[in-house]
């Protein structure tokens, strides 16, 4: 007998597949609900009961504005998240070629402490690192903010850029070197422009992290040097009465945030690049 064929175009999904799918759609389900719950906070007058609020308003955002300081705390995360994102590159574009082009001893064993900030929970080591922060008296100043964000900040720019080098092929930098040009001119003039998709996607991958870095900023931070992350957690668990759809508009002015700046960064690279490198087979 001959076996009936299925249609091409249709591939077979198990129970189990459809179980898995299952779980994700709900998942993403209750996802998008508590963030439009959160949404719809934010714009109602009073819900008490009800699917609904009895009444909207946008008056809520420019309350949580002129009670939290959203202005002054917006203008210190820009400016803590570009100097850290300045300086991670600065720095790690540099040794993430180093990485990807040089092999010295312990190399394995650099990649290795590289990837403990990147891939350890940040209470692990914030609160050791906010002690040394707060014996130097750098605690509380922008100084400490952005030094505690670059422990992070700075291995992850190696970690993304060093894939990014190791596509580029050696013999583009031996020809560079052979019409004359020195190590300073092939960086700036021949790696540079080719590395500019992974520097676009380090720092934005970084401004990222470090808007949404909440321990480390948290530990170091005082009043004046605290991000958005660190003042909607102080507004919605500090001491005080404060009204419940100011907190939830400083949220949505937080998920905004982000979500531009994700969108953003995805547009400039592939997540798969940064955890595996694919590398084609050499011609025969």
């Amino acid at each position: 007998m001959t076996a009936v064929s299925r249609p091409r175009g249709l591939p077979a999904v198990r129970p189990g597949g459809w179980a898995v799918w299952l779980f994700v759609a709900f998942f993403l389900l209750n996802l998008a609900a508590l963030i439009l719950s959160v949404v719809v906070s934010s714009f109602g007058t009073k819900w008490f009961g009800g699917w609904l609020p009895e009444g909207f308003t946008g008056a809520w955002y420019s309350d949580a504005w002129a009670e939290f300081a959203l202005g002054d705390v917006l203008a210190a995360t820009l400016e803590i998240t570009l100097i850290v994102v300045a300086l991670s590159l600065l720095i790690g574009v540099p040794a993430g070629y180093a990485l990807a082009r040089r092999d010295f001893p312990g190399k394995r064993v650099v990649t290795v402490l590289l990837l403990l900030p990147v891939v350890l929970p940040p209470i692990t080591y914030g609160i050791p690192l906010a002690t040394v922060l707060y014996k130097v008296h750098l605690a509380g100043t922008m100084t400490g903010v952005v030094a505690a964000n670059l422990v992070p900040a700075l291995p992850f720019v190696v970690l993304v850029v060093t894939p990014f080098v190791e596509q580029i092929d050696a013999n583009v930098e031996s020809a560079a070197r052979m019409c004359g040009a020195r190590t300073r001119q092939v960086f700036a003039r021949v790696l540079v422009p080719l590395l500019l998709p992974g520097i676009l996607a380090a720092g934005i991958l970084v401004l990222v992290r470090t808007v949404a870095m909440f321990e480390l900023t948290f530990l170091v931070a005082d009043a004046d040097s605290q991000t958005l992350i660190v003042a909607l957690y102080s507004a919605a668990f500090t001491p005080g009465i404060r009204a419940a759809q100011a907190i939830d508009a400083m949220a949505v002015v937080y998920m905004a945030l982000s979500a531009v700046l994700l969108v953003i960064a995805l547009m400039f690279v592939n997540p798969t690049q940064i955890v595996a490198q694919v590398r084609e087979a050499p011609a025969e």
